[in-house]
């Protein structure tokens, strides 16, 4: 797997996807692009009285993501992207505006049935529409 330029790696808080990133942009000096794809926000902001809806967006359980951030921006020559929207459609997108010519993404192989479905779903889709090659790793 040689001359790739710029990766794309979907960001689900999942450290193994994120170190194969990292070590295939390492490995074959490159750029990388690290995506969360975070829900599109259907409401009403002015009744929420929330001030901050790109921190509500963006917030994850225990701190995972912003670590990540850190680590990224100290260790590779990589752009952290979070966008709305769907999924699929989503990640192809972005991977459509870097130029990326590979997208890798994670599926947990110890996962129950429906959540095995689902996410192979989404690879699925992710890799039927993708304008460039699609990296599956276990998550």
């Amino acid at each position: 797997m040689k001359g790739h330029r710029n990766l794309l790696v979907t960001a689900d808080s999942s450290p193994g996807v994120l170190r194969e990133g990292l070590r295939v942009a390492e490995e074959e000096n490159c750029w990388l692009t690290v995506l969360k794809v975070v829900p599109t926000y259907e409401g009403d902001i002015d009744l929420t009285g929330v001030r901050n809806v790109r921190q509500v967006l963006t917030s994850d359980r225990a701190g995972e993501w912003r670590t990540w951030q850190r680590k990224l921006r100290e260790e590779a020559a990589a752009r952290v992207r979070v966008e709305q929207g769907e999924l699929s459609d989503t990640i192809n997108r972005v991977a459509e505006e870097e130029g990326c010519d590979l997208i890798i993404m994670g599926v947990k192989k110890r996962a129950g049935f429906l959540r095995r479905l689902f996410e192979g779903n989404l690879v699925h889709k992710v890799a039927r529409d993708a304008p460039c090659s699609v990296m599956v790793v276990d998550a």
